[in-house]
Formats: structure tokens, sequence, C-alpha cells
């Protein structure tokens, strides 16, 4: 059964677990709906959605695999069809898959292009489409704008090195593209960037490494969960942002890496 359509809706990319799934949280606290949008891992979509209904009474999970173009195309529909309405789309779903100049194939770009960057815009896209088709008349064009666009950046996009080059070049196509949008999506959308810092560890870390990377920044700790989730819920709300990223890191872009975090 569909939502009222006075319910706020967002739509939530990869927040099937880590960073994703605390945004999600974040949200359904604060009284949206969310998708729960996943590609593989169905188990914890799962539990994100009951943990989110718990708290904002309405989640469901939607697969759909980035990288293919049709799959995204459909994804929006089908969260319309479930909510009766989308309002917010976060772009948190990530390929993050290690490379360097020497080992840079059309394939490795290819899949982090897709995934990072083309998805994205496609939702923009699409919600773009919703929500004038929905309310864009000028009267409810005067009172806001209509939905927003909130994409995961990086820090390093402000600090380069030459690890990951490829999601590294997929993530500067996406703070171009928010950009873009944000002047080709106006006044119906809104599309602002967040760009954390080192905020979770990897398979790549020990928790003593990254406990000591996570305090080499200026202000002695760079972003967390919770820094970052609140940071995406105020780009959602404050209706004066757009085409700009916000960064989350504890000022690590103002620290000069040579490599990436995961391999210091």
């Amino acid at each position: 059964m569909s939502a009222p359509s006075s319910a706020r809706t967002v739509l939530v990319t990869g927040a099937a677990k880590r960073l994703g799934r605390e945004i999600a949280l974040a949200l359904a606290k604060d009284g949206w709906q969310v998708a729960v949008h996943y590609r593989d891992s169905l188990e914890d979509a799962t539990k994100t959605v009951a943990d989110c209904a718990q708290l904002a009474g309405a989640s469901a999970a939607f697969r759909a695999n980035l990288t293919n173009e049709t799959a995204v195309r459909n994804l929006l529909p089908k969260v319309i069809q479930q909510f009766g309405r989308v309002d917010a789309i976060v772009n948190s779903a990530s390929t993050f898959e290690h490379d360097t100049a020497a080992s840079f194939t059309f394939a490795t770009m290819d899949k982090h292009l897709r995934s990072n960057a083309g998805a994205a815009i496609i939702l923009a896209q699409a919600l773009h489409a919703h929500v004038t088709g929905r309310d864009g008349s000028a009267s409810a064009l005067a009172r806001r704008p209509l939905g927003v666009v909130v994409n995961l950046l990086d820090q390093k996009l402000w600090n380069q090195n030459p690890d990951f080059f490829s999601y590294t070049l997929s993530k500067a196509a996406l703070e171009a593209a928010t950009t873009m949008l944000a002047m080709a999506l106006s006044p119906q959308l809104r599309v602002v960037g967040v760009a954390p810092g080192l905020t979770l560890t990897s398979h790549l870390l020990s928790d003593k490494k990254f406990e000591a990377l996570h305090q080499l920044s200026p202000l002695g700790r760079s972003s967390t969960p919770a820094d970052v989730a609140a940071t995406v819920k105020f780009a959602i709300d404050n209706q004066s942002i757009t085409g700009t990223t916000l960064l989350v890191d504890g000022g690590q872009h103002l620290m000069k890496f040579e490599r990436d975090f995961s391999l210091l």
C-alpha cells in the first residue's frame, strides 16, 4: 500500500550497511520514510528496513545493480509505486576498488563511473521529472524547492593522491555533476555534495591503525558516521544550499597525504 502523499520519503542507495545504513537510520529517526537500496546484501538490507520502520513507521528494501542503466532507471519508479512519492535521494552507494595509473583500464574506469557517477545522475534526472510532474506549479516552486539530491563524495578530491585511481576519477566526475545538476535541475531540485574524511575502517586496516589514522587531522579526529549523517540531514533540510560540497573530515583535506589512508 502506498504511503500518504504528505509523508516525506527518501531513497538512500547503499543503505544496507556501513555509512549508508547510518544515514538511513538518522533520517528515519527524523521522521522520513526510507527506501533502502541494496545490491547483494539482502540480509543487511532487511535489518536496516526493520530498524528504520521502528523509527519512522515505513521502510522497504529495493535491489538494483547500479552499474546497469536499466536497473537504475527502474529503481525510482519502484520506490514511488511503494510509497506514493519521493522527496529526496542520498547517493551513498559506491564502488571502491584499488587501481593505479599503471594498472588503469577502460573496464575499471567504466565500472566506477557507472556506479559512482552515472547512477547518481540518472536518479537525479528521475527525481526531477517526478517532482515536476507531481507538484511543479509556480505557487509550489515559490514556497521552496520540491526535492533534493545529496551526493556522497570524498575529501581526497581536495587532497589528491594517485591511489584508487578510477574511484577518484568517478568521484571527481560526481563532484562536477553536482554543480551542473544544481544549475540544470533548479528550481525544482537542490543538489548538494557531502565529502567525508576517514570515517569507517575496512579489511585493509587494523583497529589500531584506523584509530591512529583517524586522529590525523587539524581537529585531532576525522568524521564519524554520526557526523556524516548529521551533515546529510542538514543538507536535506537547509533550503538555501545547492551546487556546493560540505567537507566533513576534521580538516583532513588541509593535510597532505602521499597515499590513500588504507595504504599508509
